[in-house]
Formats: structure tokens, sequence, C-alpha cells
């Protein structure tokens, strides 16, 4: 990997949002306050699709933030084949563990917050799809030593630095961006491909620059605009 970023062709940058809907975005923060939506430290039953998930105290919600739920709503029998081998890598509530399961052969389920790992045992259980999803405590590839798949799946902590604890995790990290451009490539099958979801909350153009120095093919699958925040899908595969 070169110590220079690979420039990220204008294409494929996020916009920072602009100065108006960042206002209106801590609004709705603030919205979200006084129903009781920020709350993370209770227990909340969502219902995604028609499918029910339990979300446990400090595990990220899909459906109020709902880069989860947009993820989880592109993995249909075209993207996941029913020979297909997902790893669902922090997958939280393990809403695209259960969704990818309805068409894989295969799921895995990583995520390194033990109550993450709970909830998304549940959840699979819930949604009927045990047979089919097997959840798994640890960092990043570090669970899955030798493997590789055909489909990986990541919603990654945006923001930049130390997390102050498991809850913090999924949102803010120092080098995870880094780490899974570093190891994709190996636990990818040579036909293999990742879906990553980056938002104009976070700093998508630093995990698009070390997705360019890995020598990975990135291309925009699928985008989602709201009043305060755009979210874009990017599939990765091996150059």
């Amino acid at each position: 990997m070169s110590s220079r970023a690979s420039p990220v062709p204008q294409s494929l940058h996020i916009a920072r949002a602009p100065l108006v809907s960042r206002l209106i975005g801590k609004a709705m923060a603030w919205g979200y306050r006084l129903v009781g939506k920020d709350r993370y430290d209770d227990y909340r039953l969502e219902r995604i699709s028609g499918s029910p998930f339990l979300v446990m105290p400090s595990v990220f919600n899909p459906k109020v933030p709902r880069t989860g739920e947009f993820l989880a709503s592109m993995l249909d029998s075209k993207t996941v084949g029913r020979d297909c081998s997902v790893l669902d890598m922090g997958t939280g509530s393990g809403v695209c563990a259960v969704f990818a399961a309805k068409h894989a052969a295969r799921v895995v389920a990583v995520d390194i917050n033990p109550a993450a790992v709970r909830c998304a045992g549940i959840n699979v259980l819930l949604n009927h799809v045990e047979d089919k999803v097997d959840v798994r405590q640890g960092d990043l590839f570090a669970a899955v030593p030798g493997e590789q798949f055909d489909l990986i799946l990541f919603n990654p902590p945006f923001l930049r630095g130390a997390p102050d604890d498991d809850r913090d995790r999924a949102w803010r990290s120092s080098d995870v961006a880094e780490r899974f451009a570093a190891g994709l490539s190996g636990v990818l099958k040579p036909a293999g491909f990742a879906l990553v979801l980056l938002s104009t909350f976070g700093d998508a153009t630093h995990f698009l620059e070390q997705f360019y120095d890995a020598g990975l093919g990135v291309s925009v699958l699928a985008e989602r605009r709201f009043v305060n925040e755009t979210l874009t899908i990017f599939k990765l595969q091996r150059s």
C-alpha cells in the first residue's frame, strides 16, 4: 500500500452536506430526543420490511439512523445468489444477516460488541433463519480466519476517533477503514464483492482513499438522499 492516499474519482466523492442540511439534521436530532428515538440504552422492537428485530441496549438501531434498513433493502435474489456465502461485518442487530439468509446458502455475522452478538442471535431465531446464520464475536476479519466469501456486507462506523465504549464502536473508530481495506481482498473469493455503506455524516472520502490504495475496484451500487444526509452503497471488487 502506498504511503500517500490515491485520488478518488470525482464521480465517487460524497459531498459534505451543505450548512442548511446540517442545521436541519441537528433540528431532527433534537426531535428524536423529544420522542425518545435517541435512546440506545433500552429495549426496542422494530419492524423492517415486515420482519421483527429486537434492539438491545448498546446495539446499533438499524431503523432510526436508516443505514441498516437501507443496506438490507438491497439484499434481494439478484444481489444474493442461492449458493452465495455471505459475511455480515459489524452485524449489530443482525438485520443484514437475516435478510441475506433469505437468499444465501450460508451467512456468518460478526460483531466486536458482545451485546450485538447476543442481539443478532435473538433476531436470527425470531426470523427463523438459524439454520443458515452463524453469529460470532470478533474484530473485523479475525473472526473468520482462512475463510472466503462471495459477498461481504459492511455498515462501518463513520466517525474517526477512539470509541468511548461498546455502543460507541458502532459510530467511531480510529483505524477501521485502513484495516478493512487492507484485509478485504484476502477474504473475498476471486469473483466476490463487498457492499459498503457510507454517509455524508462521516469521512466517506477517507474510506474511498483506503479502498483505492488497497487496489480495489470501486463503483456505486445505490444512493439515497434525505433532507439532512446522503447514504451511498459502494460495491468493492478485487482489481
